[in-house]
């Protein structure tokens, strides 16, 4: 799971590879995906609404997307601890609306559930080692 703990013989601090490399690589770059996508799309808002995009705002946009993922893990983790294995059979256009919008709150929030997530795949990681 995640990130080869070696890289070009180089050995990777073991908090970092619980954490940063905690994730699957092809849920990493899904979740990256649809953070930049979100990105995008927010710019494109914020642009045409403004008359000028001031420049500070390129960071906040690369942070949260960069974020995004381990704050979408930590928001996954919730919803999966409060339901279960509970199935909700819900219209399409509904469940989208909702997808929609639990990617803007977990994009507009990954400052702080990012770190939520990187606890929790820090603690799964570890529990996994030892037992």
């Amino acid at each position: 799971m995640g990130i080869s703990p070696k890289r070009k013989g180089k050995r990777v601090h073991p908090v970092i590879q619980k954490t940063l490399g905690g994730l699957t690589r092809k849920y990493y770059f899904r979740q990256l995906f649809f953070g930049v996508l979100f990105a995008a799309f927010a710019w494109l808002v914020v642009a045409r609404a403004a008359q000028r995009l001031p420049l500070d705002a390129l960071p906040f946009f690369a942070i949260h997307s960069l974020l995004y993922p381990y704050a979408r893990f930590a928001y996954e983790s919730a919803v999966r601890f409060v339901m279960g294995e509970n199935l909700l059979v819900v219209n399409a256009i509904v469940m989208m609306l909702m997808k929609c919008l639990t990617i803007a709150l977990c994009w507009g929030s990954a400052m702080v559930l990012a770190p939520i997530g990187l606890a929790c795949l820090y603690l799964r990681h570890s529990k996994s080692e030892a037992g």
